[in-house]
């Protein structure tokens, strides 16, 4: 099996090309696309596994962008990039199908290590069985959707592994430090607020009331559990 083949969107040519520099240092294929529009395009090519993609382009937004290629490709990691700060575009990121996020400025390794962890478990075999049932709620984890009724869900790969991690572990609760290094890939000292902010986007995604969750509830002082049983 060749690289992974990683897309690149940016269209700041310095940051752009210490992006291909890097990955391609690390080992990985990299495409490149210089605007939202030909990032659209790109992401539907089948070559493409993973997607480095900024907020601000020209033409069309990142958010947009990765609205578009989510819809059209579930199961395709991508990695936005946001600038300082900008907590809002974060969470409109998590909302639209980004599975993770890096702050400008980033380091190397930092970057390095978001993207391995993504790789991982899009190369991963599940171990737990890919259809879920829970408070009418059917998920189709092999294939990143849930059904709800007649209403088809997409899910990211993050969001399927928190089910799938809260489901195999659903008769214990989960502390969100956990859920970050098995879900993320990421070391458990590193920012939580990112699993909140998930399993908000996924709770108003897959619960009848996400306001009142019976799937993914909230573990007072540790973190969430399986709530149906």
């Amino acid at each position: 099996m060749g690289a992974m083949k990683i897309l690149v969107v940016e269209d700041e040519p310095l940051l752009r090309d210490g992006l291909v520099d890097l990955l391609r240092g690390a080992g990985y294929g990299v495409e490149v696309a210089c605007d939202g529009v030909a990032a659209a395009k790109w992401g539907l090519d089948a070559s493409i596994e993973l997607i480095v993609l900024d907020v601000m382009l020209p033409k069309l937004d990142g958010l947009e962008v990765c609205h578009r290629i989510r819809k059209a490709r579930p199961g395709l990691p991508i990695l936005m990039l946001t600038a300082r700060g900008a907590e809002d575009d974060k969470v409109r990121g998590l909302q639209v199908g980004a599975d993770d996020y890096v702050t400008k400025p980033f380091g190397a390794r930092e970057l390095l290590a978001r993207i391995e962890a993504l790789a991982r478990r899009v190369k991963s075999v599940p171990v737990e069985p890919e259809i879920v049932t829970a408070d009418g709620c059917e998920f189709d984890l092999g294939h990143c959707v849930a059904r709800r009724g007649k209403k088809t869900i997409t899910l990211t790969p993050r969001e399927v592994g928190i089910v799938r991690w809260l489901y195999r572990h659903r008769a214990r609760s989960v502390m969100r430090e956990e859920l970050l290094e098995q879900v993320w890939g990421m070391r458990a000292d590193m920012e939580t607020r990112t699993v909140d902010m998930t399993i908000h986007n996924l709770r108003q995604k897959i619960e009848r009331d996400a306001a009142n969750p019976r799937i993914i509830v909230s573990v007072k002082g540790v973190g969430y559990a399986w709530g149906v049983r």
